[in-house]
């Protein structure tokens, strides 16, 4: 196959950044999907109604004027958000869930979640209102392995969560483990994940063997291969429950190879061509659609959309470096070649 025509897809996972980066970082997206999920773990999260009404409205003042792209918004928790903010949040219209972010778990989630229980009764409004709780599921104590915060967080605070609320619709976000696709796969129909190109083409080899690669470095961290299969396997299979959610985290250059570094792998400007590789790799360009494009929409309780995609086979060189305000930005794959391309 050199051609394949896909539903347009949508991103249920998206880092945009604020102020001037957003010119670079909105048309990245809205050139291959039509709506995606926003995150609010800005340096001043988004943590209330009016804040994401803002926000939204910034995103969609750098929205390229031919681009009929919609930014879903979300709320930040904090130990203090109440219930009646999440009413709030519900009722306006345009924000699409709420996301739990344990505290200190990842880039700019220092106001976040130190225990759940504190957050109760805004989760026991969203299990009435049926509003999504997008969670990053990793536990944050120093004494637990990097590379087993995952699993440890579903077994001990996930698992727990759904017994107290077990009509709450949550979304496990960019899941990277065995134990995370079992978990979705063993439960009901509120329950989903989404899943990263990343996670689908690399492993903690990629990023470790022959010296660090900090543009492979992300959090939740890449895991085992064992692991990355189990990820290939979900994403391939026509479950309903995992679909695609790029968590495309924009860092500048110096950022992220700085002495510290910092999380997160720059995706959105190859991000349907990245899954089309993996889609193809593993002779399943026909579950891509579904997968891309049916399956996120239809757990959030949203249309599918109309329009199309068109993808290519044809080697295209992904550039070495972008402009993002002003700095370098590396994307993932940088200076690479890719098989597929969108068609003009």
């Amino acid at each position: 196959m050199n051609q394949l025509q896909i539903t347009l897809p949508d991103d249920w996972h998206l880092h945009l950044r604020d102020a001037e980066s957003l010119k670079s970082t909105v048309p990245a997206t809205a050139r291959c999907f039509g709506r995606a999920i926003i995150m609010p773990n800005l340096q001043l999260p988004i943590t209330n109604t009016e804040q994401a009404e803002a926000y939204k409205q910034r995103i969609v003042t750098n929205t390229p004027p031919s681009s009929t792209f919609t930014p879903l918004m979300t709320l930040y928790l904090t130990d203090n958000t109440p219930a009646s903010e999440i009413k709030k949040a519900h009722n306006s219209g345009f924000v699409y869930g709420a996301k739990l972010y344990p505290a200190g778990a990842t880039t700019n989630s220092d106001s976040g979640v130190t225990d759940v229980n504190k957050i109760s009764s805004a989760i026991e409004a969203m299990e009435a209102l049926g509003m999504p709780l997008l969670v990053h599921g990793e536990v944050t104590q120093t004494d637990i392995d990097i590379f087993d915060r995952e699993a440890v967080f579903i077994d001990t605070i996930l698992k727990p969560l759904k017994q107290k609320f077990p009509k709450l619709k949550l979304i496990l976000e960019h899941i990277t483990t065995e134990e995370a696709v079992r978990f979705i796969e063993n439960s009901d129909n509120t329950v989903a994940a989404t899943i990263t190109a990343h996670h689908l083409l690399y492993n903690r080899n990629h990023m470790l063997v022959g010296g660090i690669k900090p543009h492979y470095y992300c959090l939740p961290i890449l895991k085992r291969n064992r692991h990355q299969q189990a990820l290939i396997s979900a994403a391939i299979s026509g479950n309903p429950k995992f679909f695609l959610g790029t968590d495309s985290a924009p860092h500048t250059q110096l950022a992220k190879e700085s002495a510290c570094g910092c999380a997160g792998c720059y995706t959105a400007p190859t991000a349907i061509e990245l899954y089309a590789e993996v889609f193809d790799t593993h002779n399943a360009l026909d579950k891509l659609e579904g997968f891309a494009s049916f399956f996120g929409p239809d757990f959030y309780g949203l249309p599918r959309n109309t329009q199309t995609l068109t993808l290519i086979r044809k080697p295209w060189t992904v550039p070495a470096s972008l402009d993002m305000a002003g700095e370098t930005l590396i994307p993932l794959r940088a200076n690479e070649e890719l098989a597929w391309q969108i068609a003009n």
